[in-house]
């Protein structure tokens, strides 16, 4: 069993307490957080070690948990690692580029486990098409949410579309040759709302959306591909993949999900499935999936290269809409 401690345990730190304690992987041996009130409710209510320092927390552990606003992941991350602990880390991966190439270089170095926690790639929406092939030429991504004054200290960017970002750059095989942004402040010092245009190497095409001052929730992922058209919900967290096949293919599906279309080139075969989704704890999941490339020595599931990524990514959007005027 691996031996864990958690750095930070805000809101979404507590949420990882909770979600260690209920995997039978990972023995919890305390946290570290300098606020009072955060810690108390672990330490009384939970009988949690709490640890006065960092460094006396990282000595008594094999892998850290760091669940701390953006601005303080770098120096965490680089002491654990020059440690030669394994790390978690929520996205994303750090404040700055130059920041993420360091920790990069010193992971290598070191030759420890990182995983960044882009939580929505165990979403049983995603997990649903694991068995899918997808070639998306185009993909339409919306992310909007309610404000909550928590995550304002970074752009939407980096608060809510860094999720599609990463998603995005996990299904398409290519580079990106071309970023069309915009973004708009509202409430905030950054950017509230922005849309995205991203254009790959391959011909592929990304338009991606987030807020988080709108009326209503919505999470949702539109893949278009030469054989499919794939919607994810993952709000609701369900997936729709609706194929079209010629007359006479012997790949038609045989069931009551296949309707007939009169096109101009013939009959089709319209046919819609909803892949079972399994109920699951992602943020567990994630972990639980980060002890097993421990355990197990094989590539995490999202990599340090991913957070990298989609974090570099994030800052050209983010340049982009400050050369467009916007903040």
């Amino acid at each position: 069993m691996l031996k864990i401690g958690v750095l930070g345990v805000g809101h979404l730190g507590k949420i990882h307490v909770k979600c260690i304690q209920q995997t039978t992987c990972f023995e919890l041996i305390g946290f570290f957080d300098p606020d009072d009130e955060s810690a108390l409710q672990l330490t009384n209510n939970h009988n949690i070690k709490r640890f006065e320092k960092v460094e006396d927390l990282l000595d008594s552990v094999d892998v850290v948990d760091i669940v701390t606003p953006t601005v303080t992941h770098f120096e965490l991350a680089l002491k654990a690692i020059q440690k030669g602990k394994h790390v978690f880390i929520e996205k994303p991966l750090c404040n700055t580029i130059e920041e993420a190439a360091t920790l990069l270089a010193a992971c290598r170095k070191k030759g420890v486990k990182v995983q960044v926690g882009h939580v929505e790639r165990f979403n049983p929406a995603l997990l649903a098409l694991e068995n899918t092939k997808l070639t998306p030429m185009f993909i339409e991504a919306h992310r909007l949410a309610v404000f909550n004054p928590r995550g304002t200290d970074v752009s939407v960017i980096l608060d809510l579309m860094i999720h599609d970002l990463d998603i995005v750059l996990s299904l398409v095989d290519s580079k990106v040759k071309g970023i069309h942004a915009s973004g708009v402040s509202v409430v905030s010092d950054t950017p509230d709302i922005a849309n995205v245009r991203l254009e790959f190497a391959n011909g592929c095409v990304a338009n991606l959306t987030a807020s988080r001052i709108s009326m209503k929730q919505m999470r949702k992922v539109r893949l278009f591909q030469p054989d499919a058209y794939i919607s994810l919900d993952f709000l609701e967290k369900n997936t729709q993949v609706v194929r079209l096949y010629d007359e006479g293919s012997p790949d038609i599906p045989q069931d009551a999900n296949l309707m007939d279309l009169q096109t101009n080139n013939g009959k089709k075969h319209i046919h819609i499935h909803m892949p079972q989704t399994e109920s699951v704890n992602a943020i567990q999941l994630e972990l639980e999936t980060f002890a097993e490339s421990i355990n197990q020595n094989k590539k995490t599931k999202v990599s340090i290269d991913d957070g990298y990524r989609a974090l570099k990514v994030a800052h050209e959007i983010i340049k982009a809409i400050e050369k467009n005027g916007g903040r």
